[in-house]
């Protein structure tokens, strides 16, 4: 029972890590600030909606990155990969002090880079699709799991 438990805790914390490699930056789309609204409206509106690994539509669930691609797809008309190493790549490096709604957050859940994330909300909240067998739901940075985790802020927006 322990080694069902532990592999899928492992399966778990793979879940929206994708494969992802490091290499150069990819280009920032640099949208629109004025969208920052609809992305964050896009995102509360799929709260609940259940976990998949490897999902990107909300009929048949979300990861986490399948979750940011379908959020900022809808809103924004921006494409962007399923894997959150390759959104990070994508994204303009912000400090935690300037973090705004419609931002990207970034964790480290697997003792490596780009591992999770999630659509900063606002007021330390962020929208994020956690687990197998969970749901789309809004989590604090501050809360002890996140705030051990936490890596980096990054942002589509231009600024």
């Amino acid at each position: 029972m322990r080694a069902l438990a532990a592999g899928l805790l492992c399966l778990w914390l793979a879940a929206c890590a994708g494969p992802g490699s490091r290499g150069p930056a990819m280009p920032n789309p640099d949208i629109d600030p004025a969208q920052r609204t609809e992305v964050i409206m896009t995102a509360l509106s799929l709260l609940d909606t259940r976990y998949r690994y490897g999902g990107s539509q909300a009929q048949q669930g979300f990861d986490c990155s399948g979750l940011v691609k379908y959020v900022f797809g809808a809103a924004t008309g921006t494409t962007l990969p399923h894997n959150t190493e390759q959104i990070a790549r994508m994204s303009r490096p912000v400090p935690r002090r300037e973090l705004r709604a419609g931002d990207l957050v970034f964790f480290d859940t697997l003792g490596r880079p780009n591992s999770h994330m999630g659509i900063y909300l606002g007021d330390g909240r962020f929208i994020n699709a956690p687990s197998t067998g969970g749901q789309v739901r809004i989590d604090r940075l501050d809360s002890p799991y996140y705030r051990r985790h936490f890596q980096s802020v990054g942002t589509l927006f231009a600024r």
